[in-house]
């Protein structure tokens, strides 16, 4: 009697690990904003205002939407992560997102109403750095990957 060892499913590409990688650290960011001690002045946290005073790690500038959508963001990183394309969109069109919002944090006054999600310098600059990052590995992750099934052993 012969036995065949059979893989869980089709080894994970490049591009799809980056992509749940960055998904999984989103979804902890997200928790932990939510964190009083993780999150400095969390008392001072508001839905969505420049008046909040809350900073993840005592830097980050946070909010309860800031937080969700570090959630949300988390959640699709892991869910389009199934497919090669998918995960490749999500690094490169996040990525773009994260730029917009670096600009956006750029040109907006920090005390105004227009800072409502809110940011502040050190968002900004991780902002830009997230874009430029998952830019980078959508692109460079993706090169040689194409849809075709992973082939197992029997």
């Amino acid at each position: 009697m012969t036995t065949h060892a059979r893989s869980a499913g089709p080894a994970r590409t490049p591009v799809q690990r980056a992509a749940m990688l960055v998904g999984a650290v989103f979804l902890l960011v997200g928790i932990l904003g939510f964190i009083p001690g993780v999150t400095t002045h969390y008392g001072t946290m508001e839905f969505a205002a420049h008046h909040s005073q809350a900073k993840l790690l005592g830097v980050f500038q946070v909010s309860v939407l800031h937080n969700i959508v570090h959630l949300l963001f988390g959640i699709a990183g892991l869910a389009l992560a199934r497919s090669i394309s998918a995960a490749r969109n999500y690094l490169i069109v996040g990525g773009a997102i994260y730029l917009v919002l670096w600009i956006y944090g750029l040109l907006i006054d920090h005390d105004s109403d227009a800072n409502f999600v809110p940011v502040n310098t050190a968002d900004n600059w991780l902002h830009f750095v997230l874009g430029i990052g998952m830019i980078a590995l959508g692109f460079l992750l993706s090169r040689n990957a194409t849809n075709a099934p992973t082939r197992t052993a029997h």
